[in-house]
């Protein structure tokens, strides 16, 4: 497998972290889309959207969207439950992510590292406002004692929550000032080989001229 990759990417490291911990041999390319490299006629060929992380498959076939990448490695493995109710529960806190945590958690970190918070600052706050909004949202669903997102099971659900959850701070949303997810960081952060490589945002991103 080959995984076309950004280490700076929340949206890539669920995907690597879930690469080590199935214990899956995989090939990376990484792709710097902050200089264009995923609007090239080769990428848009593998993501229609020209976006990373893309997982190519042996033969050639490719998933795109990080979300797909996560069930897809999945199947057949704990962290993704064969019940249907556990299986729904594990997609919704995924959907959550995608809709309340990735677009706007995400966005404004990228925002604040290119200085680009300082030319729209109303919208910037109404982003930064709303992945605190999404932080009590987690909270609220980490309060009656469960010890991960869908339940008493580490899932790719909360390697899905996590990709983005856990450098909020960087967007202006500190997640350590709750107090059950700051124990679920934790506990994500012990599973077995589990390893956060989330990479800073490169040089020509964060010094660019505003």
């Amino acid at each position: 497998m080959r995984l076309y990759d950004q280490p700076a990417s929340g949206n890539c490291l669920k995907c690597r972290v879930l690469l080590r911990q199935l214990g899956l041999p995989y090939e990376t390319v990484v792709v710097d889309l902050f200089r264009g490299e995923t609007r090239t006629p080769d990428h848009f060929a593998r993501n229609p959207d020209g976006r990373v992380p893309v997982l190519e498959l042996d033969d050639g076939a490719t998933i795109p969207e990080s979300g797909a990448i996560l069930l897809y490695l999945a199947e057949g493995t704990p962290l993704l439950p064969p019940d249907r109710l556990a299986r729904a529960r594990v997609h919704a806190w995924m959907f959550f992510e995608q809709n309340q945590i990735e677009a706007t958690i995400a966005s404004a970190r990228f925002l604040a590292a290119a200085g680009r918070d300082r030319d729209a600052p109303e919208a910037f706050a109404d982003k930064v406002t709303r992945g605190r909004a999404a932080l009590e949202t987690l909270e609220r669903g980490l309060a009656d004692g469960r010890p991960f997102a869908a339940g008493d099971a580490y899932t790719v659900a909360d390697i899905a929550l996590y990709g983005y959850v856990h450098c909020a701070a960087d967007a202006g949303a500190d997640p350590r000032a709750h107090g059950h997810v700051s124990a679920w960081l934790d506990r994500v952060e012990g599973t077995a080989g589990f390893v956060n490589d989330l990479a800073p945002f490169p040089a020509h991103v964060t010094a660019r001229p505003i």
